[in-house]
């Protein structure tokens, strides 16, 4: 009896709930939701479509941020001594009337006097701008703020090992070395 049971289940699937007619339409929707729902592959594509898209936005997106900064830096570096040209267009403009005045001048006292003034303003403005004369003569030689360009006989003891003489003053800008000095130190 089992048997037959069993037998008459598996032909009868809706089992003693209801007609055949009404159970197999149930199933059919099911089969058809089934066959409608993407399979793993599908999926796993658009996932890598869309993680694809993502990478070459963000791709491009850093693209453009390497471009424009090399191009902010080009344009910094093209203006990062304006402010110190600018403040020397005053002591060019005295060069220049110095010049002109030399032209016709009979005296020198006032072009050497003309031409101190405007040493003065041009270290000035330099001063300003973080530029410091190296003071050497009478120091010990520093070969790391130094350069000598030759030894000469110390006038006395005292002098041996120490700067007798500068050929070129030594730089400071912003307390770092941007010119050594040249200079005679005593031997």
């Amino acid at each position: 009896m089992l048997k037959k049971k069993k037998k008459e289940d598996i032909e009868n699937p809706e089992g003693l709930n209801g007609s055949a007619t009404e159970n197999s339409q149930a199933v059919i929707p099911e089969v058809e939701e089934i066959e409608e729902l993407p399979t793993a592959a599908e999926l796993l594509k658009e996932e890598l479509a869309t993680a694809n898209d993502k990478y070459l936005r963000l791709y491009a997106e850093f693209d453009n941020f390497r471009r424009r900064t090399i191009k902010e830096r080009e344009e910094a570096r093209k203006m990062e001594g304006k402010d110190l040209i600018v403040s020397l267009l005053p002591v060019l403009d005295d060069f220049e009337r110095a010049l002109r005045s030399m032209e016709n001048a009979a005296d020198v006292i006032p072009i050497k006097e003309g031409v101190a003034l405007v040493q003065h303003k041009l270290k000035n403005i330099l001063s300003q701008k973080g530029l410091k004369v190296m003071e050497s003569i009478g120091n010990p030689f520093d070969a790391e703020l130094q350069e000598a360009i030759t030894n000469i006989p110390a006038p006395t003891e005292e002098w041996k090992g120490k700067v007798i003489d500068e050929m070129e003053k030594g730089y400071y800008l912003n307390d770092k070395v941007v010119r050594f000095a040249k200079v005679i130190v005593g031997a």
